[in-house]
């Protein structure tokens, strides 16, 4: 079994995803990477934003804290604590902070993180 103690994670500057340019200063902690999927800690400050993409793969996202503004294939959503979503594959999404946020996002199957992360 792995565990993940939250302190221990590195913090991570968000740059891209999907070769699009996230707004604001968004970061992200690998809490668990798994052969078949990654749990991720995503931080939006308010006023971040993705920008509109889609994956090769799933997410489920739940919020923990904060409110967003979530939208898939254009149908915008308001997402408070305790609210969750999925984002199916190859459809279009985006997320908008309406304040601090705090996401717990899982990717199936697991994604090479490189494509958020941007150069390095």
């Amino acid at each position: 079994m792995l565990i993940a103690k939250n302190q221990e994670v590195e913090l991570l500057q968000l740059t891209t995803v999907e070769g699009h340019v996230f707004t604001g200063n968004v970061a992200m902690k690998v809490m668990i990477p798994g052969e078949n999927m990654n749990m991720l800690e995503i931080r939006y400050p308010a006023g971040s934003r993705s920008p509109t993409h889609a994956h090769r793969h799933e997410s489920v996202c739940y919020v923990i804290s904060g409110r967003i503004r979530g939208t898939i294939e254009g149908e915008s959503v308001i997402l408070g604590p305790g609210d969750a979503c999925r984002h199916p594959e190859g459809v279009e999404h985006s997320v908008e902070a309406l304040e601090d946020a705090l996401i717990l996002e899982i990717k199936s199957p697991a994604q090479p993180l490189d494509q958020f992360l941007g150069p390095r």
